[in-house]
């Protein structure tokens, strides 16, 4: 398979005529209209665990997560599945077979992005989803990264990318410069043979460097996420807000384009369950929890943390690892 060839096969899974078009879907997935790596993600104060989803059919989204990313099946039975890399659980699946597939306008999961341990590992998944023809719905460069997207056969969407080195990311007055412009796919898999698949499973580094959550109200998101739960802005545009711990360029995305007015999540539907925030830190959990606590959360005790309700009914863990 030759680079054009792959250009050209991405192009056709993403459901673009150029690469100016699939940058376009990806602003979209990503809101940044206008113009690391995983240690780095993974040594800030805060720093995203693992993922939680509902789902009808868990065979079918399950053998997705292993075969389209390269997941471990760590443990499935005929209720749940935990996956995951070099013994880390990532993604846990819990089977809801009469469940109704959440609406897109309804609060919830955006997208689930995995952080590639390196620009390599991103070229030769790539060259892996285009020789299984996987669909995509974007891909582009937002400066701090390069990304591309899809979805799993539920909806549910991912985000799939490769850091920056942090030397290069541009901060100006505590934002972070973000845009969504052409992915260079040529010099992207030219880091990888392009004839040979070679990603037989996901790189032990592969963490969930982001989440992006669909919101009812972005000031009240903002309120619970900075206020509360304590991570720091990087960047405000277009009905979305982008936040992180240490200095990353976000860690958590929110965005109001579908959802602006959603009411509370129905925990009958599909879609995300929860998601975690760890830190090795005790005094920061301690001050999560107290932040909380006067906030008037709805909050669950945990063996190592605590688990917090948002506005519209999205749990996230807080816990120490």
């Amino acid at each position: 398979m030759t680079i054009d060839l792959t250009r050209r096969t991405l192009l056709q899974l993403a459901g673009a005529t150029s690469l100016a078009a699939a940058a376009a879907a990806a602003a979209r997935a990503e809101g940044t209209l206008q113009g690391g790596g995983p240690a780095y993600a993974s040594r800030t104060p805060m720093r995203i665990g693992m993922v939680t989803l509902r789902v009808k059919d868990i065979d079918k989204v399950a053998d997705y997560y292993r075969d389209v990313i390269g997941l471990s099946v760590m443990e499935r039975s005929a209720t749940a599945a935990k996956l995951g890399t070099a013994g880390i659980t990532l993604v846990v699946l819990e089977a809801r077979p009469e469940a109704a597939i959440e609406p897109r306008d309804a609060a919830g999961l955006y997208h689930t992005a995995f952080l590639m341990p390196t620009r390599k590992d991103l070229a030769r998944w790539l060259v892996h989803a285009a020789s299984h023809r996987v669909p995509m719905s974007g891909f582009a460069d937002h400066l701090v990264s390069e990304s591309v997207y899809l979805d799993d056969p539920e909806g549910n969407g991912i985000e799939v990318y490769a850091d920056r080195d942090p030397s290069q990311w541009q901060w100006s007055e505590g934002s972070v410069k973000m845009a969504s412009d052409e992915l260079n796919i040529p010099d992207l898999l030219s880091l990888t043979n392009t004839r040979v698949v070679d990603y037989a499973r996901a790189p032990d580094g592969l963490r969930v460097g982001h989440m992006h959550l669909r919101v009812g109200d972005l000031a009240e998101a903002e309120r619970f996420y900075h206020g509360t739960v304590g991570l720091d802005p990087t960047r405000r545009r277009n009905g979305a807000a982008f936040l992180s711990s240490g200095r990353y360029h976000h860690h958590l995305g929110m965005n109001v384009w579908q959802s602006q007015g959603a009411g509370q999540r129905d925990d009958a539907t599909t879609g995300l369950a929860w998601f975690s925030l760890v830190t090795e830190k005790q005094d920061l959990l301690a001050a999560q929890e107290e932040r909380l606590r006067k906030g008037g959360a709805k909050l669950t005790a945990l063996a190592n943390g605590v688990e917090a309700v948002d506005p519209w009914g999205t749990r996230v863990r807080l816990l120490r690892v």
